[in-house]
């Protein structure tokens, strides 16, 4: 019985394949913690740069 994942397959794969999964995978990390940190409980701390300076 052969493994799922063979080495053929491994071997095959393009080194472009793993990039590009790298920096999806960091897209998508930056983004879920920018969503986070905007909307999340750590939004509480931030403060609003223009109504600091309102006339």
């Amino acid at each position: 019985m052969r493994p799922i994942l063979s080495r053929d397959v491994m071997e095959s794969s393009s080194p472009a394949l793993s990039v590009a999964i790298a920096v999806l995978a960091a897209l998508l990390g930056l983004t879920g913690f920018g969503v986070y940190t905007a909307f999340g409980p750590p939004s509480k701390r931030l403060d609003d740069p223009f109504d600091d300076h309102e006339d």
